[in-house]
């Protein structure tokens, strides 16, 4: 029953963060919208920052758990490299209230601790992609400079999230992804 009531006080807190207006979450807006009292909440969680880290750590089982999945199962580096974005723009497509959470916009103003675990997930997305790329280099025995592309790659992910939660979230990442893949160099 503990863990349903956690699971729901996640989901909730997911799904007032994909409200394009972008109002700040608290613990009473979150309470009053599970009809529950704050301190119901704190039952649960010691705080707020304790319910973000629910939820970062539902988006690194969620994509690692996808990107481990590619990468056992595609043996083609390139191939490895262009699932993993697509994959990458697509949660954030399915899921927009976690993508706020990505962008660090949901963040503002909680402990930078929560920030940091962000930025240590993108430092892995970029050292599986760079992976990915040397093994297609490898394959081709084309030189792809796969720190750099890896890079670029994260970026345009990045851009893509962004663009996509500013704007309230009418420019679906998977947009153009095709033609943009190729551009690049991933098609």
């Amino acid at each position: 029953m503990a863990g349903e009531r956690k699971q729901q006080i996640l989901e909730t807190l997911a799904k007032m963060l994909e409200s394009p207006k972008r109002e700040k979450i608290t613990t009473a807006s979150l309470a009053a919208k599970l009809d529950v009292s704050e301190a119901a909440l704190y039952r649960h969680f010691a705080g707020k920052a304790q319910m973000f880290g629910g939820l970062i750590e539902f988006i690194e089982q969620s994509l690692f758990g996808l990107i481990n999945k590619i990468t056992t199962e595609e043996a083609d580096g390139l191939k490895q490299a262009q699932r993993i974005v697509m994959i990458l723009l697509l949660f954030a497509e399915k899921n927009p209230g976690m993508t706020r959470v990505l962008i660090g916009d949901a963040l503002v103003n909680e402990e930078d601790s929560l920030q940091t675990r962000i930025n240590q997930l993108f430092d892995r997305i970029e050292s599986t992609l760079k992976q990915s790329l040397r093994i297609a280099e490898a394959q081709t025995g084309k030189q792809l400079q796969p720190d750099a592309q890896a890079n670029l790659m994260l970026c345009f992910v990045i851009g893509r999230w962004q663009q996509f939660a500013k704007g309230g979230f009418k420019r679906k990442p998977m947009e153009y992804v095709q033609q943009q893949l190729a551009l690049l160099g991933l098609a």
